[in-house]
C-alpha cells in the first residue's frame, strides 16, 4: 500500500516551512519546502531522475492476442532514490511522435437526404519542458506517456472510446501498484517512489483524455486540468446532425484524426479498426449513434471522484465553447469540486499570455489536491474570466447568474427595415424572407453591410444599444422556414455591428433533417414549412454602447459545413422567428 505525504501546515502567508518526507530510508531526510501556500523550486532538475517504462494495460486494441503496453517518460527528483515518495502530474498524448499525414474528406460534396421511411491537425499542445521543468524541482513526479498506436506504444488509436480511457487508466493503476511495467529489456519495475496521488492535465487530445479517464471514478486520480479538452466527441465533429469540422480542418472526422495519430510501429495492423471507424461515424446522416455514444463523457459524470479544473478559450473554433459548457453543467450537478477559467485565447493554453499568474495558479491547485495543502484555492471565486479588453473578473458562477433568456423577434424585411424586437412584429404582407445557398461565399463575406440586400443571406438587427449587454451563455436560433429541397444546411451567426465593421461572435449550426432528434433523420417534403430549433456555441461577450445586436441566417458555413452545389433557397417567415439571447441587464434597448 502506497504512503501519503501529510502536512500541518500554519501561517503560510507569514513564512515558509520545510516539509520533510516519510522516508524509506531512516539516514536520509528529503523535504519538500512550502512557502506562501505552494511548494517551492528546491529540487535539482540537472539531477532529476529519468527512466522509460512501458506499462501493461487491460486492453488488446490491436487483437494480437496480447495486452497493449503503454510507453511512458518518468522525470522524478534525485531524492526520491533516497526515500521521497511524491505525488505524479501525469500527461497521456497520441502526439509525441508526431502524425501521419493527414487525408481529409472531401466536403465539395452534396447532402445526403435521407428517404422518407429511412429506419436508420498539428494540434495545440504545451511547450516542450513545461511540466517537468516547473513541477520537478517542486517536490512532483512527471510522467509523459504516449497514448496506445502512437510512438512507442503498441495497440491502435480508437479515438476516445474505452479502450483508450482504460490505457491511460492504466498508468495511474500502476502508480498505485495495481498494474505491472517494465523496463526496454523486459525487466519489472514498480513506482515505489510514488504516493498514488495523481493529477493529469494537458490541451487539445491530451486534455480530452483526462475527462474520460475521470469518469471511471480510478482509485489514485486525485484531479484532471483539462485544457480545451472534448467532453463529447459528437460535438466535436457534428452539430445538431450537421456534419462539421474542426475550426481550419475542413474535412477532418475521428477516422481522419486516428490515421493521424497512428504513428507506431506496422501500423498495416490497426488498418481494420481504421475502416470500422470510418463506417461507424456515420457521415452520411451526422445522426448520433453508438459510435459517438461511446465518446461521450457526459455519460458518466456522476462517477467521478477526482477535482477539475476546466479551462477553455472562448475563441476556440476546434474544440468548440459547447464542450467546457456542457461538462461544466454536469459537474455543478454532480457537484464536483471544481474551477473554471475562460480565456479570450483560441485553442492553446494560459500559459502562453498568462504565464506567471497561470503557473502559479496551477502550482496552488496541485499542492492542494496531490499534497493536502490548506492553501485556500477552494476558498478563492470559483470562476475567472478574461474580458474582450484582456482584463480579469471573477465570479462565482458560470453562466453569469443574472442572465435572463431574453426572446428577439424577427421583424419581416432584412434589407433595410428588418431587425430585432421583443416584442413579435406582424408580417402583414405575409411575404417570406429568403435566402439561397451558396457554399462559396465565405461567412465572413456575409456578415457585411448588413442592410443591403443579398440574395445569400437574411439579416435583422437591433436599435443601436444606449447601454451595454453583456451575453452570458448558450444562444439559440429559432425559424419557421421552408426548403425547396429534400435538405440544407442552416447556419445561424450572431453578430456584434460596431463602428470598425461586424464581428461574429459566436454561430451554430443544423441538419433540418434531425428537426426531432440528433439520433434520427427525418425525411422532409420539399417547400413544406417547419420550425426549427438549434443552438450555437456558448459564450461570453460584450456588446458594448452604440454597437447592434444582429443575427444573420445563411445555409452552408464555407469553413465548416458540408459545400453542396449552390443553388437551395431557404424561405423564413419572420413572424414565426426568433433568436433568444442569454444576457444580463436591462432590455429597454430593445423594446
Amino acid at each position: 500500500m502506497k504512503k501519503t505525504l501529510f502536512f500541518t501546515v500554519c501561517l503560510l502567508f507569514v513564512f515558509s516551512i520545510d516539509v520533510a518526507a516519510k522516508p524509506a530510508n531512516p539516514d536520509a531526510e528529503p523535504k519538500i519546502k512550502v512557502e506562501d501556500g505552494v511548494t517551492q523550486a528546491v529540487f535539482s532538475m540537472e539531477e532529476a531522475v529519468r527512466e522509460t517504462v512501458y506499462i501493461e494495460t487491460a486492453v488488446d486494441s490491436d487483437g494480437d492476442g496480447q495486452n497493449d503496453k503503454v510507453h511512458a517518460e518518468i522525470i522524478r527528483p534525485k531524492e526520491t532514490e533516497e526515500g521521497l515518495e511524491v505525488p505524479v502530474i501525469f500527461e497521456m498524448s497520441p502526439y509525441r511522435a508526431g502524425l501521419s499525414s493527414l487525408d481529409f474528406h472531401d466536403v465539395d460534396v452534396e447532402l445526403n437526404p435521407v428517404e422518407k421511411n429511412d429506419k436508420g491537425k498539428p494540434y495545440a499542445a504545451d511547450l516542450p519542458g513545461y511540466y517537468d521543468d516547473y513541477f520537478v524541482p517542486r517536490g512532483y513526479a512527471v510522467v509523459l506517456a504516449e497514448s496506445i498506436g502512437s510512438g512507442l506504444s503498441d495497440g491502435c488509436p480508437t479515438v476516445g472510446d474505452e479502450r483508450e480511457i482504460r490505457a491511460t487508466e492504466a498508468v495511474i493503476d500502476w502508480l498505485n501498484g495495481r498494474a505491472d511495467a517494465f523496463t526496454e529489456d523486459g525487466q519489472e519495475v514498480s513506482a515505489n517512489w510514488s504516493t498514488g496521488n495523481v493529477g493529469m492535465t494537458g490541451v487539445s487530445y491530451n486534455g480530452t483524455l483526462p475527462n474520460g479517464v475521470a469518469t471511471t471514478g480510478v482509485k489514485g486520480l486525485k484531479t484532471i486540468v483539462p485544457i480545451g479538452a472534448i467532453s463529447s466527441w459528437y460535438d466535436y465533429y457534428r452539430s445538431n446532425g450537421a456534419v462539421v469540422a474542426p475550426g481550419g480542418y475542413q474535412g477532418e472526422d475521428a477516422d481522419v484524426l486516428g490515421k493521424a495519430v497512428l504513428t507506431r510501429d506496422n501500423p498495416e495492423v490497426c488498418s481494420d479498426l481504421m475502416k470500422q471507424i470510418e463506417d461507424d461515424q456515420d457521415r452520411e446522416t451526422g445522426d448520433y449513434n453508438e459510435f459517438w455514444d461511446a465518446r461521450n463523457y457526459l455519460n458518466d459524470v456522476k462517477n467521478i471522484e477526482a477535482s477539475v479544473f476546466v479551462v477553455h478559450g472562448l475563441n476556440d473554433w476546434n474544440v468548440k465553447t459547447q464542450q467546457f459548457s456542457q461538462w461544466w453543467e454536469e459537474l455543478k450537478h454532480y457537484n464536483v469540486p471544481r474551477k473554471l477559467w475562460l480565456h479570450q485565447g483560441g485553442h492553446s493554453s494560459p500559459y502562453y499570455f498568462r504565464n506567471e499568474e497561470w503557473l502559479n495558479t496551477l502550482n496552488k491547485w496541485f499542492d492542494h489536491w496531490l499534497y493536502d495543502i490548506d492553501n485556500g484555492i477552494m476558498d478563492e471565486p470559483v470562476v475567472d474570466i478574461q474580458r474582450e479588453d484582456d482584463s480579469w473578473e471573477t465570479t462565482q458562477a458560470w453562466p453569469n447568474a443574472d442572465a435572463t433568456e431574453t426572446k428577439l423577434h424577427f421583424t419581416a424585411g432584412s434589407s433595410e427595415t428588418g431587425g430585432l424586437s421583443v416584442q413579435p412584429v406582424p408580417n402583414e404582407n405575409k411575404e417570406a424572407d429568403s435566402l439561397l445557398d451558396n457554399a462559396l461565399i465565405e461567412a465572413s463575406e456575409l456578415v457585411q453591410n448588413p442592410l443591403l440586400k443579398s440574395p445569400n443571406r437574411q439579416a435583422y438587427l437591433s436599435k443601436e444599444l444606449t447601454d451595454s449587454y453583456r451575453m452570458s451563455g448558450t444562444p439559440n436560433v429559432s425559424i419557421r422556414a421552408s426548403i425547396d429541397q429534400p435538405t440544407a444546411n442552416l447556419t445561424g451567426l450572431l453578430v456584434d455591428y460596431g463602428p470598425d465593421g461586424a464581428e461574429i461572435v459566436t454561430r451554430g449550426w443544423m441538419d433540418p433533417q434531425n428537426i426531432n432528434s440528433m439520433s434520427k433523420s427525418k425525411a422532409l417534403v420539399p417547400n413544406r414549412q417547419y420550425t426549427f430549433d438549434w443552438d450555437m456555441q456558448p459564450d461570453d461577450y460584450q456588446f458594448k454602447t452604440g454597437h447592434q445586436i444582429g443575427i444573420v441566417i445563411i445555409s452552408s458555413d464555407n469553413k465548416y459545413t458540408i459545400r453542396p452545389e449552390a443553388g437551395t433557397t431557404i424561405s423564413i417567415d419572420p413572424e414565426r422567428s426568433h433568436v433568444t439571447l442569454p444576457l444580463v441587464g436591462d432590455i429597454k434597448d430593445l423594446r
